[in-house]
């Protein structure tokens, strides 16, 4: 067997202070072959990026590697001078980061991007960097790469922009790939088709890849093997077959068992309490002790050592197999007519004026959302899936008025809002409230979170005084899981998971009755993911809440939604309860979202259903079925015609020829 490509030996890296330094990495140890793919699985903050950066050499101004060597193709890293550093770097290890559009320089076309890499970094392709340019965007599966070389970043969808950032790490021909959550902001259908890609080029090429990410579904489709790292150290380290049938750690098993799925409806996920430690802890036991249920009083005094059989515990489990799987069928669910309905959306759309010349003629319209119809019954919770894009967001905005709709009727508790002035819409603003995507962009970071939370029940005059209005405030933190002194602290303070919570605060300060989620759970953890799924279907069972929940991971709908509605260019193209729309899809789009998903069960996965190019302009739409440019199985009647409505039961419809 030949030597590893990669050999990393009790690297530590450690930020800030001297005095009390946080300690990011931690005497991690590991290696990797040539033509093998090793993921690294973990919570935000428990070091894998920092890992990551340090193989890099691009640590923050404030880190240092104190301890450790990184040995690749039998040389030190650590210890070569900066200039042959950046010949590796870039050249024969290449680095693709989570978000592209920070990566990519937005005044340089892609073009001109890919072509510094291939200056510095591939001799070969000097000779004729044009037909390089081509060749590596062919090589990715870029459409039209003679058009493409001219974009502009801005111009690329997600998936394109991705695809791109891998060209340019391709363009030094690199043996080892660092994929730091390359597919966390992507929707399905785009992250299967960039796994793939990796996979294919690996293949092809025989590059080593180390893939870090917080998502087990992608662990189970790409990895050969996995190691689990907790505050600064690894913990676990096993085989993909290994972990996935038996991991031994109990924060692995507590990852499994916090993931929704049908089968857990009704119920409440499993938690894991606590966060990770603050790295600056000096550690005198287990660091996973103050979180586990296996705790014992040797866990709080004793380090675990590192196991031959490759795990971190003093109490492993090992006689059980992980059981994730579960016979129990979906919760049945009532007739939608049994309940009384608090939203009913009428053929809704929200188009935007495109303007051109010097008097700002309007030369078209941009149909984000393009005849929308939904109903969402009281205490009920609907889901809007589908692709970036598709204008499930401005679908929200415009039922909550922050986009003006431009036709269609919106019936909140049998009123029709679409058309209300200024001045009644802000007393209906109490009755409907919005949490969105990213906690952090979404509350003003120099505002105390008791100010935040507060802001709506000033505007609706909800209290009387500052005694009331602390008393509510104490009362809301206290329903989300926070404790009341958390209102003297600042945004900046909180983890992701109890920021999130601190949105959720806000939102039932005024007591509605209709909560719209943009992705809440998108960028977390699945172990806070787990929290704030468990809190939201607590309110609802509590206050009877209504929820619009605006997202791509099939997994939380399954776990929380009534029904679904799939939404492709603006358009709603089939309708349903959750167990219909999951078990019986009948709409091409809808089986070619699910059949991206990516399974941690390995006896659900399905064959993927690849789509064609990327979803439409909605400034331009495509004549008959908007689908049909992308439908594997489009006939000459989708591109002429309208898809007709068809009605498979009761509560369930699509829109498709094929039916």
């Amino acid at each position: 067997m030949s030597d590893p490509l990669l050999v990393v030996k009790n690297l530590k890296t450690w930020l800030g202070s001297s005095t009390t330094p946080a300690k990011a990495v931690d005497g991690v140890s590991f290696s990797i072959n040539k033509g093998e793919t090793l993921c690294l699985l973990g919570e935000s903050g428990c070091g894998k990026s920092m890992s990551a950066l340090s193989l890099m050499r691009l640590l923050p101004p404030s880190g240092r590697i104190v301890e450790g060597q990184v040995n690749f193709n039998g040389n030190n890293l650590l210890d070569l001078p900066e200039n042959a550093m950046r010949k590796i770097r870039g050249g024969k290890i290449g680095m693709i980061f989570q978000e592209p559009m920070t990566s990519l320089n937005p005044v340089m076309t892609i073009g001109d991007q890919i072509s510094e890499a291939i200056k510095l970094h591939d001799p070969q392709g000097r000779k004729n960097i044009k037909a390089r340019l081509i060749e590596l965007l062919q090589q990715v599966g870029i459409p039209d790469p003679e058009s493409r070389i001219k974009a502009w970043p801005h111009q690329l969808s997600g998936g394109m922009k991705q695809r791109i950032m891998i060209a340019m790490t391709l363009a030094g021909r690199p043996d080892f790939l660092i994929a730091d959550e390359p597919t966390t902001a992507l929707d399905v259908t785009i992250q299967a088709q960039v796994l793939k890609l990796l996979k294919q080029i690996q293949q092809k090429t025989g590059m080593a890849i180390l893939l870090i990410t917080h998502d087990l579904g992608v662990v189970a489709e790409v990895a050969d093997r996995v190691m689990v790292m907790y505050a600064g150290e690894i913990i676990e380290s096993a085989t993909k077959k290994d972990f996935f049938n038996h991991p031994v750690h109990p924060y692995s098993r507590a990852l499994f068992s916090s993931l929704p799925s049908d089968h857990k409806r009704g119920s409440r996920l499993a938690v894991i309490e606590g966060s990770v430690p603050p790295l600056t802890n000096i550690f005198k036991g287990c660091r996973f002790a103050e979180r586990c249920q296996k705790q014992q009083d040797q866990c709080h005094t004793q380090i675990p050592p590192w196991n031959n059989a490759g795990y971190r515990c003093f109490y492993p489990e090992q006689d059980h197999p992980l059981e994730h799987l579960s016979n129990t069928p979906v919760s049945p669910i009532e007739s939608k007519e049994e309940s009384e309905i608090t939203l009913d959306v009428e053929h809704l759309k929200v188009h935007f004026p495109i303007y051109k010349g010097v008097f700002r003629r309007v030369v078209g319209h941009i149909k984000a959302v393009d005849g929308v119809s939904l109903k969402i019954p009281k205490g009920k919770t609907v889901a809007l899936v589908g692709e970036s894009g598709c204008g499930k967001t401005t679908a929200g905005k415009g039922i909550l008025q922050l986009e003006k709709p431009t036709s269609g009727k919106i019936l909140f508790k049998q009123q029709n809002i679409a058309h209300f002035s200024a001045k009644d819409l802000k007393k209906m603003r109490k009755e409907m409230q919005v949490v969105f995507q990213d906690p952090v962009s979404s509350m003003n970071p120099r505002m105390l979170v008791g100010q935040i939370i507060a802001e709506g029940l000033i505007a609706q005059k909800m209290v009387k005084n500052r005694q009331q209005r602390d008393q509510k405030v104490a009362e809301l933190l206290t329903q989300v899981g926070l404790s009341k002194e958390a209102a003297d602290r600042y945004p900046h303070e909180f983890s992701g998971g109890q920021r999130q919570r601190i949105c959720i605060a806000r939102a039932l300060a005024v007591e509605p009755q209709l909560i719209i989620c943009d992705e809440p759970t998108s960028a977390l953890d699945v172990s806070v993911q787990a929290q704030v799924l468990n809190l939201l279907a607590d309110l609802q069972r509590d206050f009877g809440l209504s929820y619009l929940f605006i997202t791509h991971d099939l997994s939380v709908v399954s776990y929380l939604a009534y029904e679904v509605a799939v939404m492709y260019l603006g358009q709603i193209v089939e309708y349903g309860r959750t167990d219909e729309i999951l078990n019986h899809p009948q709409h091409p789009y809808t089986q070619a979202l699910l059949s991206a998903v990516l399974q941690v069960d390995p006896a659900k996965r399905q064959q993927q259903i690849i789509l064609a190019g990327d979803m439409p302009s909605p400034a331009n739409p495509p004549s008959g079925c908007y689908f049909h440019p992308r439908c594997p199985q489009a006939t000459a009647d989708c591109q002429q015609n309208k898809p007709p409505f068809v009605q498979i039961s009761n509560s369930h419809y699509a829109h498709c020829h094929l039916l």
